[in-house]
């Protein structure tokens, strides 16, 4: 090969290997906050708010809101995770609690981390938890078991057209990124 041939061929692999790394930067850096403030701009994804403060709120009485609960865990998650019960009716305006059960049948001591999701995506922005094992992790010592407490508000100002609302949760192992003596300690 000639000398401009192997300049040709290592300037092609510098632009590849750069197009490379900034595919890297876009997708690990850039793409997910853009992800939430599209979420949050649309209203798609059904992402739910934080901690939300419950306020002195008149409940409608007249008016009934079906919750579905859902569990799923995520491929890497061996813990037996489901809600206590698999819908309930509300009214809004009116706080409620539920629960959420899981189990870690493994031998090692597990840290679990929910990530909600609301359908129909409309309701997210009225669906308000005002306590949620979704804002922490979850440590859990090998073989045992919890009851993950969920307390929340259907906002009055609902669309009535939706009567029912279902909340998801996917359960993520987190352990590995959890300090490790945080998760020994137990």
């Amino acid at each position: 090969m000639t000398d401009s041939v192997q300049k040709s061929i290592l300037a092609t692999a510098l632009r590849l290997s750069g197009v490379v790394v900034a595919m890297f930067v876009f997708a690990v850096y850039i793409m997910p906050p853009m992800y939430d403030l599209f979420c949050e701009i649309t209203g798609l994804n059904g992402k739910t708010g934080g901690q939300y403060q419950a306020t002195d709120a008149k409940v409608d009485e007249s008016r009934w809101v079906t919750v579905q609960f859902l569990a799923t865990n995520n491929e890497n998650m061996p813990w037996s995770f489901k809600p206590a019960l698999t819908s309930i009716k509300v009214h809004p305006g009116e706080e409620v609690e539920v629960r959420y059960l899981a189990v870690n049948p493994t031998s090692a001591n597990m840290v679990g981390q929910a990530v909600p999701s609301v359908v129909p995506f409309k309701a997210a922005d009225y669906f308000h938890k005002t306590e949620c094992f979704c804002f922490n992790q979850q440590i859990l010592p090998a073989g045992q078991q919890a009851e993950l407490p969920l307390r929340f508000i259907v906002d009055l100002d609902l669309p009535q057209q939706i009567t029912t609302i279902t909340l998801s949760y996917t359960l993520f192992d987190v352990t590995e990124r959890t300090t490790t003596n945080l998760v020994s300690s137990l």
